[in-house]
């Protein structure tokens, strides 16, 4: 109850300070002037958006918005980034839609790239200013850009990187260390994906317990291979390769082939808004293990076939992310998985956000568990795999605002 009442004169306090808001009649032909826009975008800068574009009024809700932009991004073949922003004209601008596309590099900083965003964010409000009262007070520049030849690729479209990276911590009876190394090798065009990975990490954890000191190791490599060859706008056809070694599979070593067709229900050109892929893979697989299996095998060649199907959408109300995969052994039908994920993120009603992501595994093929006993603190730093019929995990969220349904102000102090 003392806490409660505490709360409540702390609030009085607050709203005691409040400076007197602003005229109504100013605040109304305010609103009544500049668009309502809600910018729909998890990764923007958007203090840095509201600071920069001030003729417009900024919403809470998509609810409230006369303007609603959608912004998508996807990785470009070069390490860059293709962003896509889709304007839907609402109520006074119902009808007017437009979509506007740009690329940012691999190089660009964190202020070029929000100083793009805010570029194309004017350029996409232009038409719906020019049909308010404000237009006149509006103005357009262009910036006569110099004659260039054109821009042989003395690379031909190929990209390299490479990264290494580490991490450790420690305390007095506890020390960690983690060391992962990534070398990437792509050439994508719109007739072609090429894509080689090769990666290789290891993890050790020292504990001192008892006069004890007890250790646990984790390492693993892989090499992989994509070929993808684009056959209209529906198709696709490729293949995939992967070799890899893991302590924690009981793999020695693994190599792998997979031909994979693949099937877009939507157009490959609306990615950004919505995908219905189906990608069917068969493929043979060849392993040495570390230890005998479970089944008595210290290496074996297996045939098997997999079938995923991945929806994903981007739209107004909302974004979904869903995925369905079945693979099965062709020696043994009953050596099979099924895998489900799915991630939404819905507006349902004016202020209320939903955000639900999970997934459940069904696992029947673990080929590769080894038969002897597995030491205890293997088990409980997961440094082994153990066998299981099913795994699953998931999350969820709400969120409800209400109030104003202004955001036009930026307030640095304090941070955020």
């Amino acid at each position: 109850m003392k806490l409660v009442l505490c709360g409540i004169l702390i609030l009085i306090m607050l709203v005691s300070v409040l400076p007197a808001a602003n005229s109504p009649d100013s605040l109304a032909s305010t609103q009544n002037d500049y668009p309502n826009v809600f910018i729909d975008c998890r990764s923007c800068d958007t203090d840095y958006i509201r600071t920069e574009i001030t003729f417009i009024n900024y919403v809470i809700d998509r609810k409230d918005a006369d303007i609603h932009i959608l912004i998508t991004r996807e990785r470009t073949a070069s390490n860059g980034r293709e962003y896509t922003l889709t304007f839907y004209g609402e109520k006074r601008f119902s009808g007017i839609n437009d979509t506007l596309s740009y690329t940012t590099f691999q190089d660009d900083t964190d202020d070029l790239i929000r100083q793009k965003m805010v570029h194309y964010l004017k350029l996409g409000l232009i038409r719906y200013m020019a049909r308010t009262p404000m237009a006149g007070n509006l103005s357009v520049n262009y910036r006569s850009a110099s004659k260039k030849e054109k821009i042989e690729d003395d690379w031909d479209y190929w990209v390299f990187r490479t990264s290494l990276n580490s991490f450790f911590n420690g305390e007095k009876t506890y020390n960690s260390q983690y060391l992962n190394f990534r070398f990437r090798i792509d050439r994508i065009t719109e007739d072609w994906k090429i894509r080689f990975r090769f990666g290789a990490n290891y993890s050790e954890d020292n504990f001192d317990y008892g006069g004890q000191t007890l250790s646990s190791y984790r390492r693993g490599q892989n090499i992989s291979a994509l070929v993808v060859k684009s056959l209209n706008n529906h198709w696709s056809a490729g293949i995939k390769s992967l070799a890899y070694t893991s302590t924690y599979a009981n793999i020695d070593r693994s190599i792998s082939i997979f031909p994979a067709l693949e099937y877009n229900v939507f157009p490959y050109s609306d990615f950004t808004r919505r995908e219905l892929r189906l990608l069917y893979r068969l493929g043979y697989s060849y392993s040495v293990y570390n230890e005998v299996t479970i089944y008595d095998k210290t290496e074996e060649g297996r045939f098997s076939e997999s079938l995923e199907i991945v929806l994903e959408l981007k739209q107004p109300w909302g974004s979904v992310e869903t995925s369905l995969q079945g693979s099965h052994y062709f020696f043994d039908f009953s050596k099979n998985s099924l895998t489900f994920y799915s991630e939404l993120s819905l507006r349902l009603f004016k202020g209320f956000s939903l955000n639900l992501r999970g997934g459940y595994s069904m696992i029947h093929d673990q080929l590769s568990l080894q038969k002897s006993d597995i030491r205890p603190e293997e088990v409980l730093l997961r440094r082994k795999q153990l066998e299981t019929q099913y795994s699953y995990w998931g999350s969820i969220g709400i969120s409800y605002t209400f109030g104003s349904i202004y955001n036009n102000i930026v307030n640095p102090r304090f941070g955020n």
